[in-house]
């Protein structure tokens, strides 16, 4: 599996988490679908490609402002929950920073 598409796994587990357990969803409202979606485009259309590093130390910022901070809140919240969660794609994605 390509780094991009582990990187698209863990975004859509972190803003699933985000929505099941915080925002105590069971299906994803339609902002977080957008935004599920809206991250990986973004992914797909990366200028780095497999070299990319964690988007929060990209040179480059792709996201909309509202997208870029709806991201961070989520991440926020699920980033330390992912090791209960998902700890291998968390781990993985610590290394991968």
């Amino acid at each position: 599996m390509s780094r991009i598409e582990r990187e698209k796994q863990t975004v859509l587990k972190m803003i699933e988490l985000y929505c099941r357990h915080h925002l105590h969803q069971n299906t994803m409202p339609e902002e977080y679908q957008h935004l599920a979606d809206f991250a990986c485009r973004r992914l797909d259309h990366c200028k780095y490609g497999e070299q990319k590093t964690a988007c929060k130390n990209c040179p480059t910022h792709c996201y909309a402002p509202k997208e870029r901070e709806q991201i961070r809140e989520v991440m926020r919240w699920a980033g330390p929950r992912m090791f209960c969660y998902s700890p291998i794609e968390a781990i993985r994605h610590l290394i991968n920073q």
